[in-house]
């Protein structure tokens, strides 16, 4: 079942020290549609094989992705959940909360 289609935000909520990213929808450079984060040229798309990940566009290389890997993914916008990133040799773990369209952290 497809999920609600006018995400335009969600954040990432980081577990050990409660930083939070956030992310806002956005046309990436291959015209494909994905989220970018705010503060820098970090994305999170919809890979073709891979459903949504973290990632630099052209590269199958992952920064990345939903921890649960069976559930359903829906085509607007990566699941809410927990998600594991790895960047250099440290791993993290967030949670992905979607933003409600008209709530004031949405602005």
């Amino acid at each position: 079942m497809e999920k609600d289609l006018s995400l335009d935000v969600f954040e990432l909520r980081r577990h050990v020290d409660d930083l939070v990213y956030r992310f806002r929808r956005a046309m990436g450079p291959t015209g494909q549609i994905g989220f970018k984060r705010e503060d820098s040229d970090f994305w999170i798309y919809r890979h073709t094989h891979l459903g949504w990940i973290q990632a630099e566009w052209g590269r199958d290389e992952v920064y990345g992705r939903p921890w649960d890997q069976l559930a359903e993914q829906s085509k607007a916008g990566p699941p809410e959940g927990i998600w594991v990133n790895r960047k250099a040799s440290k791993s993290y773990v967030y949670d992905l909360v979607h933003v409600p369209s008209g709530s004031e952290w949405a602005s």
